[in-house]
């Protein structure tokens, strides 16, 4: 699991996520590149921002957590954070037989925060 922040998109006050998730989308072409020839498969989501628990963490940790809320709801031009059921059907694609011919790719679902 990657983010939209990281090599994608730059985000304010994000940098050592965005890097770390830099990092993993690195990691996944890499790790394609080597298994290929062996049949393995690796693949990256990227999603935007997912409402979470860990998110609502986060939200709460501020000290006006509904001026945080809807800070994090601006930035997305769907005008919504995304739902983790959202996310899920491109993760069981990802790993589902119809996706035997994919590989190194890093799937954005941002709800147009890359657009």
């Amino acid at each position: 699991m990657a983010s939209v922040c990281s090599s994608i998109k730059g985000l304010p006050n994000r940098f050592i996520y965005g890097t770390t998730k830099a990092a993993v989308i690195g990691l996944t072409k890499s790790v394609a590149a080597d298994y290929v020839a062996h049949g393995i498969r690796c693949n990256a989501i990227c999603p935007g921002t997912v409402d979470t628990p860990s998110l609502a963490d986060r939200i709460n940790a501020n000290p006006d957590p509904d001026a945080a809320r809807k800070a994090f709801i601006a930035r997305q031009p769907m005008g919504r954070l995304a739902r983790a059921e959202e996310i899920a059907p491109l993760v069981v694609f990802l790993a589902s037989d119809e996706a035997r011919f994919v590989t190194g790719q890093a799937y954005a679902a941002d709800g147009g925060i890359t657009i």
